[in-house]
């Protein structure tokens, strides 16, 4: 036995929760990427500041929705297929915006591909989070707390990988190739689950009911809502507001703005993974 576990029933875990978080990893950086490459692209076209935020919209709410019915989801069908469901839909979205032609790169139907990806980022993520359940020591108790640190200032640390490699790919390559590559990196990883994953990551649950996704304590409710009000603000900052300040009023290039998007998020990464 292994932390209450089987030792064979723990290894298939492990084995599990390292594709699933390889997977979740390979979409983060796509995801970081993503947005620098649709921001700038869309900035160079003569879109102003709200304009591009507008791109955004359907992401946030899109990913907002997937949070919340997303764990409805994983919890009747199993992790995997949610992480299957991410990643190919990430896969739609991006094709999305690397098949179109010009003329039907407007507003509304980026907005629709930024939806998707807000889904396939949100599937993915809880998938990675959720499947930590199954490979955190059962008699430890603070030891859920500490992986799910570690898996998220790691993501964040990626997204700032992929912020970097947004603004290098837009400089080196352009919007549509570099689209390319991101869709080569997550079909790369959507194969890799396929091909090596075994098992549901977890039993579903064919019973659950949509009203277990949220908390019977009041509390805790309010503070999902404060957290959705947080990164919410925060994007249209961060996401949005800086680059196109350092692009337009300081004139930095792509690879720089992205470079230094990559390094904060990166150190507010760690910091994450080393909070007790």
């Amino acid at each position: 036995m292994t932390g209450g576990r089987p030792a064979g029933r723990a290894g298939g875990d492990l084995r599990n929760y390292a594709l699933v978080t390889g997977a979740y990893w390979a979409d983060t950086v796509t995801d970081g990427a993503l947005r620098i490459l649709v921001l700038f692209y869309f900035h160079e076209l003569g879109y102003g500041a709200l304009a591009v935020a507008s791109l955004f919209l359907f992401y946030e709410v899109f990913g907002v929705v997937t949070n919340l019915v997303g764990g409805w989801l994983a919890a009747r069908l199993g992790l995997r297929a949610t992480l299957v469901m991410g990643l190919t839909t990430q896969l739609v979205a991006l094709a999305m915006l690397a098949a179109a032609p010009d003329g039907l790169l407007v507003v509304g139907y980026v907005m629709a591909a930024q939806a998707l990806s807000g889904i396939a980022k949100d599937l993915t993520k809880m998938s990675s989070k959720s499947a930590v359940k199954l490979v955190a020591p059962a008699d430890s108790p603070g030891a859920l707390y500490r992986w799910v640190a570690v898996l998220t200032g790691s993501k964040n640390a990626l997204k700032g990988v992929g912020f970097f490699a947004g603004g290098l790919l837009l400089t080196t390559v352009g919007f549509r190739a570099g689209l390319l590559v991101l869709i080569a990196l997550v079909a790369a990883a959507l194969a890799v689950v396929l091909a090596m994953m075994r098992g549901d990551l977890g039993a579903a649950d064919a019973g659950a009911r949509f009203r277990h996704m949220f908390s019977q304590r009041r509390a805790v409710n309010l503070l999902a809502g404060a957290r959705v009000a947080l990164f919410a603000s925060r994007d249209v900052w961060f996401v949005v507001g800086l680059p196109v300040y350092l692009r337009e009023v300081l004139g930095w290039g792509f690879w720089e703005v992205g470079a230094f998007l990559a390094a904060w998020v990166i150190g507010y990464g760690a910091v994450q993974a080393a909070a007790p």
